[in-house]
C-alpha cells in the first residue's frame, strides 16, 4: 500500500510539473525553434547541392535530423541535420555508387553509429587530435569554396578540387552572367550582415541574403537557374538498393561516413555543453539516437545527418532550453517544405552557392588556428587540410592522424644529450626518455669526452631501454679502465644504478620511490646517489648540496627571487627551535619571501618585563621589526617533538654549556605553567614523554610572553595579527595547530577556526 502510495504522489507531482514545463517550452523553445528554423532552411538546400544530391534530400535530413536526433539523442540542445562537413565526401560517395545505393550507405553508417553508442566507446572518438578535426573542416571548407566559387561564376565545378583550382583563372576572366552577379550579392550580404546593427542582425543572415536576392532576381525578372523540387514533395518512394559489386568500397563508404558523423556530432556536443549549464549530454546515448536519424533519413532519401554547431549555438543563443526547440525546428520545416515548396523553387542556384562560399570560408576559422597554433600542433592542421583539398577527406584525416602518432612517438622517445664543462671535469646531462633511438647522440657525446676525466653522468629520464643500458654500462666500463672517473647522479627512478654489474633495475616496483632532494637530508641522498659515508660528511656536504642547488634548484626559482630582490613581504612571523630536523618552509609548504624566521634552542621569548628582562635583544628586535616595520598578518609559535631543551628544562641538561643554562631561563615560565595547569593534549590524548608533554605548554607560554610586547597587544586588538601556536610530531612528520575552543592542539587540516585565545 506504502508503494501505491508514492507512485500516486509521483503522479500527482507529474501532473503538477507539466503546466510549468509547457509553459517554459511555449516561452523558450518555441520562438527558439523558429530562429534555428530560419536558419537550417537555406543551409539544407545549399549543402544538398554541394553534395550533388536532389535538393529535397537537405530539407529531409533537416526534418528527420531535427525530430528523430531531437526526441533520441543524448544531447538536449544540440539540433541536427545535415552538416558542411560531409559534402566533400558525399559528392565523392554519390558520384561513385550513385544516389540510390548513397542512401543505403546512410542507413548503414546509420547502424554502425547505433552499435558505437551501444558499445558505449562515444568517448574514444574523442581522443582524435582537435587539430586533425578542425584541418578536416577547413579542408572541406577550401574544397567547398574552390567548387561553389565555379557556380558563383555560372560555371560548372570540376570533379576534384586540384580541377577547380586549375580552372579558376579561366572561370574569373571569363564572361559573367546573372549568375554571378547574384551569388557575388549574396556573399557581399552575408559579409556585411555582422557590421549591422544588433536589431537588425536578429534575423539570420543566411535567410536575410537568400530573401533578398531572390526577391531581387523574381521582381526584375533575372533569367538564372532554379531550385528543382519534385512534384509532390511528401511522395517518399525511395528504395536504398545495395551495389552490385564492389563490397569493399561500399564498407569504406559507411565507415568512412559513420566515423565523421560520429567524430562531427561529439564534438558539437561537447561544445555546446560549454555554452549552457543546463544538462550535460550523454555521449553514447546521443551516437543512438544520431544512428537511428540516419537510418530514417537515409531510408528517406534523404542526406546524413549530425549535429551541427551552427544550429546547436544558434538555439542556445536565443534561449532554447529543451529538447523540443530542435524537434519542433524539424516540424517547421516539414510544414515549410509542404506548404511553401513554391517560394524553395524560386531561389537562385548561385544565390545558394554564394551561401555555400560564405559557409566554407568560415570552416578555416582563424580563431582555430591561432589555437592550434599555441599547442604546437600546426604541422597535423596543415597536413590534414592540404590532405582532404589534395586527395579525399578519409586519406586527410589518416594522413593527420599519421602524423599525429609520429609526432607522440617522438616526444615519448625524446631524450635531451648534452655536455657541460671543459678541462677534466665534465658532466654530462641526459633527459627524457633514453632509448634505441638515442644511442648513436649518446655515445658521439660520450666518445667526445677526454680520457682520464672525471664525468658526472647526470641521469633525468623517464625510462632507459636495453640498447641505451647497454651503452652507457659500456661506456662507463672502458672509462674507469682508462683511468677516468665516472659519478652518476641519477634523479628519479634509478634505472642505472646498477649499471657496473649490469644488472638493471627495470621495474619501477623494484625501488622505493625517490624522496627530492631538496626534503631529504645531504647525508641521505648522498650516501644514496654517490656512495658517500656519514662520517664522511664533516666537511663536504655544504659545497656538494650548493653546487645541487645552483645545477637543480636556481634555475627554478631565479624568476621569483628576482621579484623579490629589492624587498621582502612577508605573511608571517615564525619562530621556531633551532633544531636541524624542523623546516619551516617544508612543514608549511612556503617559499622565498613567505616566512621571516627566528631560530633559537626552544622558540623562546624573552619576556617583555619582568625578570630577565634585556638579557636577549635579537628575538625582541626581529619581533619589532617583523610586526611594526613588515606588517605581518600571523606570528607563528612552533614547537616540536624529542626537543633538547625541553629536556635540558625537565632537569636533563648536559653539563658544561653555561650560556645554554643561561638561555634556559627563559623557559621557566613554562616549567611552572606545566606544573601548575592540567595537560595539554596531542589529538585528544596526552605525549608519553615528559619532554613533549612540556613543549607544548611551553609554545602556549611564549604566546603569552608575545602578547606582552605592545605592538603586539595593539594589532591583535585591532584585528590585524593573529597569534598561532604550532607543534610538529617529528616521528610522524604531523603538524598540530592549537585550538582555543578545545584547548588542545588539532591535526593540521582538522581544526575548525584556529585561535589562541
Amino acid at each position: 500500500m506504502a508503494r501505491n502510495v508514492g507512485h500516486e504522489k509521483q503522479r500527482s507531482e507529474d501532473v503538477r510539473v507539466r503546466p510549468r514545463q509547457l509553459g517554459s517550452v511555449l516561452r523558450y523553445d518555441v520562438p527558439a525553434s523558429l530562429v534555428v528554423f530560419l536558419v537550417a532552411v537555406p543551409l539544407s538546400l545549399g549543402i544538398a547541392l554541394a553534395s550533388g544530391a536532389p535538393i529535397v534530400a537537405g530539407l529531409i535530413a533537416a526534418v528527420v535530423g531535427g525530430v528523430v536526433g531531437g526526441l533520441l539523442g543524448g544531447a538536449p540542445l544540440q539540433v541536427s541535420g545535415p552538416a558542411a562537413g560531409l559534402t566533400v565526401v558525399m559528392a565523392e560517395t554519390i558520384n561513385q555508387f550513385g544516389w540510390v545505393v548513397t542512401c543505403a550507405i546512410t542507413v548503414g553508417a546509420g547502424l554502425l553509429q547505433v552499435l558505437f553508442g551501444l558499445s558505449r566507446v562515444a568517448r574514444v572518438a574523442l581522443a582524435i587530435s582537435p587539430a586533425i578535426v578542425h584541418g578536416m573542416l577547413a579542408g572541406i571548407g577550401v574544397t567547398l569554396v574552390l567548387g561553389q566559387l565555379h557556380i558563383v561564376l555560372g560555371g560548372t565545378p570540376q570533379s576534384s578540387a586540384i580541377d577547380n583550382i586549375v580552372a579558376l583563372p579561366g572561370q574569373i576572366v571569363s564572361h559573367h552572367d546573372t549568375a554571378a552577379f547574384l551569388g557575388i550579392l549574396t556573399i557581399a550580404i552575408l559579409l556585411l550582415w555582422a557590421r549591422l546593427p544588433a536589431a537588425v542582425r536578429k534575423v539570420p543572415g543566411p535567410l536575410a541574403a537568400i530573401t533578398v536576392v531572390t526577391v531581387l532576381a523574381t521582381v526584375f525578372g533575372m533569367s538564372a537557374e532554379r531550385v528543382d523540387l519534385p512534384g509532390d514533395v511528401l511522395a517518399l518512394d525511395l528504395v536504398p538498393q545495395l551495389p552490385a559489386g564492389g563490397w569493399f568500397d561500399f564498407g569504406v563508404a559507411v565507415l568512412t561516413i559513420a566515423l565523421i558523423a560520429s567524430v562531427e556530432t561529439l564534438l558539437s556536443a561537447v561544445a555546446v555543453d560549454r555554452l549552457h549549464t543546463g544538462p550535460r549530454a550523454n555521449l553514447n546515448r546521443e551516437l543512438v539516437g544520431q544512428g537511428v536519424a540516419n537510418m530514417t533519413s537515409g531510408a528517406l532519401g534523404g542526406l546524413p545527418v549530425t549535429g551541427v554547431i551552427v544550429r546547436s549555438s544558434t538555439n542556445v543563443s536565443v534561449g532554447g532550453r529543451t529538447r523540443a526547440s530542435a524537434v519542433l525546428h524539424g516540424l517547421w520545416i516539414l510544414l515549410f517544405t509542404v506548404a511553401l515548396a513554391g517560394l524553395i523553387e524560386s531561389i537562385p542556384l548561385a544565390t545558394l552557392g554564394g551561401l555555400l562560399v560564405y559557409v566554407g570560408a568560415k570552416l578555416v576559422d582563424i580563431k582555430h588556428i591561432r589555437q592550434v597554433l599555441k599547442h604546437g600542433d600546426l604541422p597535423l592542421y596543415l597536413v590534414t587540410l592540404v590532405g582532404v583539398v589534395a586527395v579525399d577527406l578519409l586519406s586527410g584525416v589518416l594522413m593527420g592522424i599519421a602524423l599525429s602518432l609520429a609526432l607522440m612517438l617522438r616526444r615519448m622517445m625524446w631524450s635531451g644529450i648534452h655536455a657541460e664543462g671543459d678541462g677534466q671535469q665534465r658532466r654530462v646531462v641526459i633527459e627524457g626518455a633514453l632509448t634505441f633511438l638515442s644511442v648513436p647522440r649518446l655515445s658521439t657525446v660520450l666518445n667526445s669526452l677526454p680520457g682520464r676525466s672525471t664525468v658526472t653522468l647526470e641521469l633525468v629520464v623517464d625510462y632507459l631501454d636495453h640498447a641505451a643500458f647497454e651503452c652507457l654500462s659500456g661506456w662507463q666500463q672502458a672509462h674507469e679502465r682508462a683511468g677516468g672517473t665516472v659519478v652518476v647522479d641519477e634523479i628519479g627512478h634509478p634505472w642505472f644504478a646498477r649499471g657496473k654489474s649490469d644488472s638493471p633495475i627495470v621495474r619501477k616496483g623494484q625501488a622505493k620511490p625517490p624522496l627530492p632532494r631538496w626534503l631529504a637530508s645531504w647525508s641521505e641522498w648522498m650516501a644514496k646517489d654517490f656512495g658517500v659515508e656519514i662520517p664522511d660528511q664533516r666537511t663536504g656536504p655544504l659545497r656538494r648540496g650548493t653546487s645541487e642547488f645552483q645545477a637543480r634548484t636556481a634555475p627554478l626559482v631565479q624568476e621569483t627571487l628576482s621579484k623579490l630582490a629589492a624587498g621582502q613581504e612577508p605573511h608571517t612571523l615564525f619562530i621556531t627551535c633551532a633544531d636541524a630536523r624542523i623546516v619551516p618552509n617544508v612543514i608549511t609548504t612556503s617559499g622565498p619571501g613567505d616566512l621571516f624566521t627566528v631560530r633559537n634552542v626552544g622558540n623562546l621569548v624573552p619576556q617583555r618585563q619582568g625578570e630577565f628582562a634585556g638579557e636577549d635583544s635579537s628575538v625582541g628586535a626581529a619581533i619589532e621589526y617583523a610586526v611594526s616595520f613588515l606588517g605581518v598578518r600571523e606570528v607563528v609559535v612552533c614547537g616540536h617533538s624529542s626537543c633538547g631543551a625541553m629536556q635540558a628544562l625537565s632537569g636533563d641538561a648536559p653539563g658544561g654549556l653555561p650560556s645554554l643554562s643561561q638561555w634556559l631561563r627563559h623557559g621557566e615560565p613554562s616549567l611552572r605553567r606545566h606544573a601548575a595547569q592540567a595537560a595539554v593534549t596531542l589529538d585528544g590524548r596526552e605525549p608519553e614523554t615528559p619532554g613533549d608533554r612540556l613543549a607544548l605548554h611551553n609554545v602556549l607560554q611564549q604566546l603569552e610572553h608575545l602578547r606582552r610586547y605592545p605592538m603586539i597587544a595593539r594589532a591583535e586588538s585591532q584585528g590585524e595579527l593573529h597569534l598561532t601556536g604550532m607543534y610538529f610530531d617529528v616521528g610522524n612528520a604531523q603538524v598540530y595547530l592549537f585550538d582555543a575552543e578545545t584547548g588542545a592542539f588539532v591535526p593540521a587540516g582538522a581544526e575548525r577556526v584556529v585561535k589562541t585565545g
